[in-house]
């Protein structure tokens, strides 16, 4: 009793064994995947596989280092709520906080405004001219703010155009070869056709979390620069305030 249930299991054993070699004899094989879109495919369609490869990689790049940069500039605000206010003036609030704080660079060009009201700038009324240092500064945070979304609405949307021109050139490479081989038979259409859809497929993959990422990134970005301007416009009114009892400090 005890042998024949060995041999059940050793046969069961071998078994899925056998299926298993089959299964990945199968998936070698495959005409129609990846492996053999790139090595079937012309130099058209390899040149478009590799921009759609470098446009989904430089988007998830721009996605994860942009969220890096919004939290860090999220946690410098929280870090200038809590420690520049309860300085005893501009300049050692400014000193308080980190070298790399977009806070403390619109703390600096604040001051710096207010300090050079001299000469030609003089004749500049002082809120004016505070007011446009510090609306420049907060311009300039803005502007670095927004760096590499761009990349981010190309990719989304030009890349399902992009996949749609390898649908294209694939559906033409299978009439070329129905063309060519007279005749309309499965074995001959299924390829080309196969890697036109895949095409298709990847220029959605790689659109989609494009654009998804730009809205995200867009909306968090406002969220921080409603802290950089609320922060920018108390900035204001305290250089406004200390300019009025002499206590601007460079």
């Amino acid at each position: 009793m005890l042998q024949h249930t060995f041999t059940r299991a050793a046969a069961a054993i071998t078994l899925l064994a056998l299926s298993a070699s089959a299964l990945a004899e199968e998936a070698v094989d495959n005409p129609y995947g990846l492996s053999a879109l790139w090595a079937q495919g012309d130099v058209v369609a390899k040149a478009t596989l590799l921009i759609l490869v470098i446009m989904s990689m430089g988007s998830w790049y721009v996605i994860f280092t942009k969220l890096t940069e919004q939290t860090r500039v999220l946690r410098f605000a929280k870090t200038a709520q809590d420690n520049f206010w309860s300085a005893g003036n501009v300049r050692q609030g400014a000193d308080g906080l980190e070298a790399d704080s977009p806070f403390r660079f619109i703390a600096e060009k604040g001051l710096e405004g207010a300090s050079k009201h001299t000469g030609l700038l003089g004749n500049i009324n002082f809120n004016d001219w505070v007011t446009m240092s510090i609306q420049r500064a907060m311009n300039n945070v803005q502007s670095r703010m927004q760096d590499g979304l761009a990349v981010l609405a190309t990719v989304g949307s030009t890349a399902p155009f992009v996949g749609l021109f390898g649908t294209v050139w694939g559906i033409y490479n299978a009439l070329v070869k129905i063309g060519m081989s007279g005749q309309a038979s499965i074995d001959k259409v299924a390829g080309p056709v196969g890697e036109s859809l895949i095409m298709t497929a990847i220029g959605l993959a790689v659109a989609v979390p494009a654009v998804l990422g730009y809205n995200w990134l867009v909306r968090r970005n406002k969220v921080a620069m409603e802290e950089v301007h609320a922060f920018g416009a108390d900035l204001h009114a305290v250089l406004l305030g200390s300019a009025t009892s002499g206590n601007v400090q460079k």
